[in-house]
């Protein structure tokens, strides 16, 4: 077997609840708790509820989150999935969208034992998930280089981190991890060809890793094998097919049990692919900065990277999903409404003729010279010829500069009351805040019904 993949395996089998830094253990509540919310007001989406009618009259005992529908736990993990997704609003920065990914298997996982998983063992599981769905992607070369390629790593790299969370809760052993992480290569896929035309593929991208991740893990309890050269250099291997010109698989054990993917990651402020963030927030910035209305903006010119040019430059905001991945419209959102949150990007704000007027006098740059993975520069110029420039290198939400924990259980509130009663949304945020408590996680259904 391959000593990478061996030793990927040995650590999800052997991580216990005391190797977890302390701060480590806070990131992941802070991040389950994001995840639900998102997930539950996720449920309410066209896309989430197109999804569900795929398995009507499918018999099953698996809650979907924030509906009355029960499936089985493979439909359960998918579906779920996309809710997380749907709108834009989990978290990101792990294999990209860990969270969406990772809760949504791991939930349906717990449901095929007879034996309860405490909080503490599925903590173990989700920062298992986050961990190794980052390691694959980093040793893909990174973000920018996976997905410039045109793959969706939330995708090709988020089916890894499921089938790691789903072997652990599973109490699969190392050969039997091996397996599962080998099996999740041959069901790993997902391009970006929705950044064309806005189309919705991409939010089912995050259930069909959950999904595909917890069926690897079920296939490899039963004894089916994986490859176990997975991540050599070997044709028909994971990195050699779709990284050739940019892998470091060194990347998949460098630093393991010592520096902590999730702590990587960031939890989203707006309702807009992570790429719109830091240019929403130089924007408010340099507003407050010049101290001018609306009315006394000329334009805004952004400096940006070819990569991020590529993925958020589009003005076709006909779909929800083109809006979110367009940087034009968040600019426009947060210059004439104030603000990004899911409000800004309804039907009737999109289709609002001052919205059109906005992004035309937004312009966007290719610097050549800046990084793939830098941040932009913005410029905004006013009408009496002043202007101002900045780049917010750690934009909102990111490990260095987070969430406050108000913030973060205000948007889980605001965005879990969109399918429940508030006593119910405040009853689910109280168990989560002492989810390491738990003797089994699985009380945690009677509230997400």
């Amino acid at each position: 077997m391959s000593e990478r993949l061996l030793r990927l395996a040995q650590f999800c089998v052997d991580l216990r609840s005391e190797d977890l830094p302390p701060a480590l253990v806070t990131q992941a509540k802070r991040h389950i708790l994001d995840t639900f919310g998102a997930a539950l007001a996720g449920a309410d989406s066209g896309v989430a509820e197109q999804a569900r009618k795929v398995f009507v009259g499918e018999a099953g005992k698996v809650p979907v989150w924030g509906t009355g529908v029960k499936v089985c736990a493979s439909q359960a993990a998918m579906l779920n999935g996309v809710a997380a997704h749907a709108l834009e609003l989990d978290d990101t920065g792990g294999c990209d969208h860990s969270g969406a990914v990772v809760l949504p298997a791991v939930m349906a996982a717990m449901t095929l034992l007879s034996q309860p998983v405490s909080g503490r063992e599925f903590i173990n599981a989700v920062v298992i998930g986050y961990e190794v769905g980052r390691r694959v992607l980093e040793a893909c070369g990174g973000y920018s280089a996976h997905n410039g390629a045109g793959w969706h790593s939330t995708a090709t790299c988020g089916v890894f981190g499921a089938a790691a969370a789903c072997a652990r809760i599973l109490g699969l052993d190392v050969r039997q991890t091996s397996a599962a992480l080998g099996i999740a290569g041959s069901f790993s896929g997902g391009l970006w060809a929705f950044i064309h035309d806005g189309s919705q593929s991409k939010k089912l991208h995050s259930g069909r890793a959950a999904e595909g991740g917890l069926l690897a893990a079920r296939f490899a309890r039963q004894g089916i094998t994986g490859p176990t050269q997975l991540f050599d250099d070997v044709w028909g291997g994971f990195l050699k097919t779709l990284a050739l010109a940019t892998s470091t698989p060194e990347a998949l054990n460098a630093g393991l049990g010592v520096v902590w993917k999730l702590a990587r990651c960031s939890i989203k402020p707006y309702a807009s692919c992570r790429g719109t963030h830091s240019a929403i927030d130089a924007l408010g910035l340099l507003l407050g900065q010049l101290n001018v209305r609306l009315d006394q903006v000329e334009d805004i010119h952004v400096s940006l990277s070819g990569f991020l040019h590529d993925m958020c430059g589009g003005r076709d905001v006909t779909t929800l999903a083109g809006a979110q991945m367009s940087l034009p419209y968040a600019l426009a959102a947060r210059l004439v409404q104030g603000h990004c949150r899911l409000q800004a990007y309804d039907d009737l704000q999109r289709n609002d003729p001052c919205m059109g007027q906005w992004m035309s006098r937004i312009h966007l740059e290719v610097d050549p010279l800046l990084s793939e993975d830098g941040e932009p520069l913005v410029t905004l110029r006013t009408v009496d010829g002043r202007q101002a420039s900045l780049c917010v290198d750690v934009p909102l939400g990111a490990p260095g500069n987070p969430l406050g924990d108000g913030v973060l259980e205000e948007k889980f509130l605001d965005l879990a009351t969109r399918v429940m009663p508030p006593e119910q949304a405040a009853g689910l945020m109280e168990e989560l805040r002492c989810i390491e408590q738990l003797e089994s996680v699985r009380t945690l259904e009677r509230w997400l019904a």
